[in-house]
């Protein structure tokens, strides 16, 4: 199916793994370039489809074939101009913007390791600027209580942390005991995303709520000694877990299904920092982020933040000419010292 008779012609790094089957060397090239393990797995079920598309007189890879597919077959049948790659994004025409995207990503990584240039005809979609998904102070007041009164005794000790550190879910889960530091109010997070580590500070809630949680957990500990989040069944709390119980308390809370995540949580925590006052580099830190552009979507300020903000304003716009007024009676002279704009009083 190629245009022309002349070959392939790998890159020198893979000319000694040619007759290699492709999936093992490519996953391998993954981890050497530091790719989280969700990106991993994105990529190898994204890729799947691809590989597995059929031009006209072509058999159906069987699952033996699939696997079988040595380096070299796999340049050969990923040509980028033999129409494979044109099929098989025409049946990605149904996806969100964000999860095609993802899936190009995946597929240019492929063939820029297959040595092969992207066709320029294959662009990404133009996703729309989404605000990251927060809830208002009255639905987290209520996931806070559902978790309090939850039966599982890990969920409150769980959405306090996250809330109040703005921890992705896998490195929760990942916690080990070891990486808490009670006297100094911190634990350190090891291989975030990016294989990056990072300092996380707790509040005050959230070390009476560890220190609450630290008996619960000695009594679950069976044969993991070291993990600090464990299940009923002693065993390490994993991502899946984590989602299922907060589906439970989105319902005790009675919030819409899929409104509240780890991830909101972990939104939450950022809004709220930006709300407070602190700058974008502290909250990037915080957050793990690799770069402040991430970071920079929090300055899109939400309805309810919006709200917030002017309710407070307004309050001490009221408090100034109460003290204002309360001068006049006395017979001093007001002098006016602060600009309409001034943020006093703002917290």
């Amino acid at each position: 199916m190629r245009l022309n008779d002349v070959a392939v012609t790998l890159p020198p790094r893979l000319i000694h793994m040619q007759d290699l089957p492709w999936f093992s060397c490519y996953m391998q090239t993954l981890k050497a370039e530091n790719k989280s393990k969700n990106t991993q797995k994105s990529y190898a079920s994204g890729l799947r489809a691809l590989i597995e598309t059929t031009l006209p007189n072509e058999d159906v890879l069987s699952q033996s074939d699939y696997e079988n597919l040595t380096v070299y077959e796999l340049a050969e049948r990923m040509e980028p101009l033999s129409g494979r790659i044109d099929r098989w994004t025409h049946g990605l025409s149904d996806l969100r913007p964000t999860t095609y995207n993802a899936r190009l990503a995946a597929a240019r990584h492929l063939l820029k390791w297959l040595g092969h240039r992207w066709p320029d005809h294959l662009v990404r979609a133009r996703a729309g600027k989404r605000l990251p998904r927060t809830l208002n102070r009255r639905e987290m007041t209520m996931v806070l209580e559902a978790a309090s009164v939850s039966e599982d005794p890990v969920a409150s000790i769980l959405v306090t942390m996250m809330l109040d550190t703005g921890l992705r879910v896998s490195e929760v889960c990942n916690l080990d005991m070891n990486d808490i530091d009670l006297e100094d109010g911190s634990a350190r997070v090891y291989g975030g995303k990016g294989d990056k580590d990072r300092l996380v500070l707790f509040t005050r809630r959230t070390l009476e709520r560890i220190h609450a949680w630290i008996p619960i957990r000695e009594a679950r500990v069976r044969n993991e000694d070291f993990a600090f989040l464990l299940n009923s069944a002693g065993r390490r709390l994993q991502p899946r877990g984590v989602q299922r119980l907060m589906d439970k308390l989105a319902v005790q809370a009675n919030l819409p299904k899929g409104k509240l995540t780890p991830h909101v949580l972990r939104h939450n925590f950022a809004t709220g920092l930006l709300e407070r006052g602190a700058d974008l580099v502290t909250i990037q830190r915080l957050l793990g982020h690799s770069s402040i552009a991430t970071t920079r979507v929090y300055l899109e300020i939400s309805d309810q933040t919006l709200r917030e903000v002017y309710h407070r304003a307004q309050a001490t716009r009221q408090t100034l000419e109460a003290a204002a007024a309360a001068t006049e009676n006395e017979g001093e002279e007001l002098v006016e010292t602060t600009p309409s704009t001034s943020s006093v009083g703002i917290e």
